[in-house]
Order: C-alpha cells, then sequence, then structure tokens
C-alpha cells in the first residue's frame, strides 16, 4: 500500500509544471546527494569533471516551455524551489549561460558547464517506464556516472530502479515512510475509516498526518501553503504585463480584478491579501460578479505560474489556481462564509480533506498529465477542490465524495495540448472551469443522497486510469495534437 501525505501533493514550488520544471529540479537535487554518497570521503562533488543532463519523453517535447533547462540549471547551482528569489531566476539562468561555469556542492573548483549543449533535449526518443525521463551523467577521471530518473507528476521523482511497471500501476514505495493508523489506498478505505469511527475525513487524516509530525507542526505547515496560495492569487490579481514565450499571452487577472472591484474600492495593490479580501468581501458581488471573481483567483494564480512565480502543486503547477480560487470563493463570496475566527481552521481542513482526495488519484489512476493527460491535472484538482468544499460546508463524508466523483466525471478525457509547449493556451483557463466545476459538484452533492448515486468515486478513479492507458500519446503533454497542433501561434504586435 502506498503510504502518502497531504504534504507529498500540496507542495510549494516554482512554475511553470510540475512534472517538468519542479520535478526535474528535485531529480537534480537527489542526484547529486546520491552522487556525492557514491563519490565518498569529505570532498563531495569535488573530483566530479563534467556533468550532462539529458532529457527524453515529454520532457524533451514541451521542455523548454516548461522551463525545465532553467530549473536544472538552477538545481545545479544549489538553488531550492521553496526558497530561491523568484525575481531573481532570469539573472541567475542568464549569468551561468554568460559564465558557463559551475560551483557544485563541496566543490572548490567550478567546472566546465553550458547550458546549451550540456543539457541536451531527444525529441525523438523516449526511455521505457514514463513518459518523463532524464539521465544525469557525471564525468569522474575516466569513469562516467549515469542515473536515470523519471518525473511522474506533481513533483514527484523516482529513480529507474524504483519504478515497477508504468507510473499507472506500481504499487509504490513504503521504505522510509511510518505505519499509519488508518491506511487508505481506495476510497472505499477511507470511507471504511469514516464510519467506523464516525467522524469527518479531516478527522481520519489529521490522525495519519500525526504519524509524520506533530499536529502543531501540520497546523503550520497547512497555514504556510495556504499563505503561498493566497500570496500567489493576491500577486496575480496586481500585476500586468505579458507571459514569457512566444504567444505574447496578456495576463488579464488585474484588470479583471480592478473592474469587478470598482473605482469606489479602497483596494490598493500595497494592501494585505487580507485587506484585499475584505474589500472583495465588500463589495457585494451577484451572481456574475461572482462566477467572474473565481475565473480571476485562478487566473491569477496561474498567471503566476506561467511566470515562474511561486504556487503550490495542488496536486500540479498546471492546476495549482483551482484550490486557491475555490478556497477564496469560500471565504470571500459564499453566502455563509466562516468568520474571522474560524476561517483559519476551517482553511486547515479544506487542505487536510483536498490533499487526502489527491492521494486517492495519485494511487489508484495517475496525476501526470505526460501519463493522463490535463484530467489528470485539472481534472483532479477540480475533485479535490470539490471533496473540501463540500466537506467544510457541513456535506458528510459520502456527500464530500460523491463532489469529487461528479467533479472528475466531467473532466474524462481531457487532453493536455499546451500550445507551443507552454503552460498557458487553454492551460490558464482550464483552471477557471476547473474551479467553477468544483463549486458546482460540492452543490450538487450537498443537494443530493449519495445513497442514490449510480457512480462511485472508486469507479471514477478506475475508469480515469483507463481513459489514461487508451488515450493517444499525442494528448499527453506533447505537444503533438490537439489545439497545439491547430492554434495559429499568432505574437500580438506591440
Amino acid at each position: 500500500m502506498e503510504v502518502l501525505s497531504v504534504f507529498d501533493m500540496l507542495k510549494i514550488g516554482v512554475g511553470p509544471s510540475s512534472s517538468h520544471t519542479l520535478g526535474p529540479w528535485r531529480a537534480i537535487q537527489r542526484w547529486l546527494r546520491e552522487l556525492g554518497t557514491d563519490l565518498g570521503g569529505a570532498g563531495g562533488l569535488g573530483p566530479v569533471d563534467h556533468v550532462r543532463v539529458d532529457l527524453y519523453g515529454s520532457l524533451a517535447l514541451t521542455g523548454k516551455g516548461h522551463a525545465t533547462d532553467q530549473a536544472i540549471s538552477l538545481a545545479l547551482l544549489g538553488h531550492d524551489p521553496e526558497t530561491v528569489d523568484v525575481e531573481a531566476i532570469a539573472k541567475i539562468v542568464q549569468a551561468l549561460g554568460l559564465q558557463q561555469l559551475l560551483l557544485l556542492p563541496g566543490a572548490t573548483v567550478p567546472i566546465a558547464f553550458d547550458p546549451q549543449s550540456d543539457i541536451v533535449f531527444h525529441r525523438d526518443r523516449r526511455l521505457p517506464g514514463h513518459a518523463n525521463a532524464m539521465r544525469c551523467t557525471a564525468t569522474v577521471g575516466t569513469r562516467s556516472l549515469s542515473s536515470v530518473y523519471f518525473s511522474v507528476g506533481g513533483g514527484f521523482v523516482v529513480r529507474e530502479d524504483e519504478l515497477v511497471g508504468q507510473e499507472l500501476t506500481r504499487p509504490g514505495s513504503t521504505a522510509g515512510r511510518p505505519t499509519l493508523p488508518y491506511p487508505t489506498q481506495v476510497p472505499a478505505d477511507l470511507r471504511s475509516h469514516c464510519h467506523r469511527l464516525d467522524c469527518c475525513i479531516a478527522d481520519v487524516v489529521a490522525s495519519n498526518e500525526a504519524a509524520w509530525r506533530s499536529p502543531e507542526e501540520v497546523g503550520e505547515g497547512l497555514d504556510r501553503i495556504w499563505q503561498v496560495m493566497l500570496t500567489a492569487a493576491h500577486r496575480g490579481c496586481h500585476t500586468d504585463g505579458t507571459l514569457p514565450g512566444d504567444l505574447g499571452v496578456h495576463r488579464r487577472a488585474a484588470p479583471l480584478a480592478r473592474r469587478l472591484l470598482g473605482d469606489g474600492s479602497n483596494a490598493r495593490s500595497g494592501d494585505s491579501p487580507e485587506a484585499w479580501m475584505a474589500a472583495i468581501r465588500a463589495s457585494q458581488p451577484d451572481f456574475g460578479q461572482k462566477l467572474q471573481w473565481i475565473s480571476t483567483f485562478a487566473m491569477a494564480v496561474n498567471e503566476e505560474n506561467a511566470n515562474l512565480g511561486r504556487v503550490v502543486t495542488a496536486p500540479t503547477n498546471g492546476a495549482a489556481g483551482v484550490i486557491p480560487a475555490v478556497l477564496l470563493y469560500l471565504l470571500c463570496l459564499s453566502d455563509e462564509p466562516p468568520s474571522h475566527d474560524d476561517a483559519p481552521a476551517v482553511v486547515r481542513s479544506f487542505l487536510l480533506v483536498a490533499g487526502e482526495v489527491g492521494t486517492l488519484f495519485k494511487k489508484g489512476a495517475t496525476i501526470s498529465a505526460a501519463m493522463g493527460g490535463c484530467m489528470a491535472e485539472v481534472g483532479v484538482s477540480s475533485a479535490m477542490a470539490a471533496a473540501a468544499l463540500s466537506e467544510v460546508m457541513g456535506g458528510t463524508m459520502d456527500q464530500a465524495l460523491m463532489a469529487a466523483e461528479i467533479a472528475m466525471e466531467h473532466h474524462l478525457g481531457m487532453t493536455c495540448d499546451p500550445v507551443s509547449g507552454l503552460v498557458q493556451v487553454p492551460c490558464i483557463e482550464r483552471n477557471t472551469m476547473g474551479a467553477v466545476k468544483a463549486i458546482n459538484a460540492a452543490e450538487l452533492a450537498l443537494a443530493s443522497d449519495p445513497a442514490l448515486a449510480r457512480v462511485t468515486l472508486d469507479e471514477v478513479i478506475n475508469t480515469m486510469r483507463d481513459t489514461a492507458e487508451s488515450m493517444s500519446d499525442r494528448f499527453k503533454e506533447t505537444s503533438q495534437g490537439g489545439l497545439a497542433v491547430n492554434v495559429s501561434v499568432r505574437v500580438p504586435e506591440c
């Protein structure tokens, strides 16, 4: 049984892609640690003469648009995605390209490294095992030390010898993982625990999280995740400009937010996120404006993601806007928003439920768009948000799982077809649709009797896995099908 924490699903990182940016970044960090151990001695990576990274499959096909080469460069330079100054990324990468020198951890003398020639994109090759493959090679004297890693979605990374068959069906390793009091592999397990304990999903998940860390640490970790989400939404709603890449996509969240708040609003770009949220509540938006706000929240986060901003995988970077948008709907736009005093606990419960539902999809199907298309990203995120919203709005465990089922059922088969390999078109708008579907799914579930439902979450996850396995690779984050080949790239005039 695969053992996963909520914090495995909700990870802080840098955009634009969890599988193509965060995953390769973490793979390089892991490789450097393992390489240092293999070389032994106190010199760390000092004996290394040269390093090279080869990318295959989807990593090669859409890696440039997903900043895979930049992530690899930053990792080799010793930066971490949780702490790197996102404002300085462009300058750091540019400096490496100009100097072509790399000082590895533990080394005293820099080695030659040219990102243009030492990061190689093999667009016509794919390694067995997974669509996102990378080979890391270090030259040490006359020796060549090589390791293969797979970025399997959501920032998860496995080494070649750890992958059993396809990621879609691999059992997952429990090495180094705690024994959970209430283990769950499929939704039926979670349903059984909740019925037996007569409690909600968040309570079961909180008990399991205690196997990793103290309740205080869990709470602090969830609070930090929410702050990153909120900061991304707030920043995206106050930042104008054009996103990087050859599409020339203009940022839309900021002008939308200004129009929705109107000239009479006291909210300014320098205000805190909390003051901004208060201004949104005070504006008393009507139904149409609420829909626009939900879309604005989602777009804001994903515009930040596309700009190499800091976001939270939920469960992936490409779907990072759905959960923040639904949470902001709950806190700012719902008919009965939680009080100021209750809000922190409600947000924590929401994230616990969302994270747990995400683990069910990862265990039973996939959260990798390279394996399952966009249903593995926005579809899973919508299901996560729907279940969480249902529970914190007073729904039963069965209603929460029903909400997740409804949300995913209507994302089945969605392709991943980023135009120009960028997480912009159609990815940003798809987050808005995923958020709206999540809210609708939660409302439908809350108004329904789950005992009368004809489809279960277990059946939908199984169907998602079957659908992913049957999909053409052209529609799995390769930019070889769908909108990616039917949309003409027309850069707008300045």
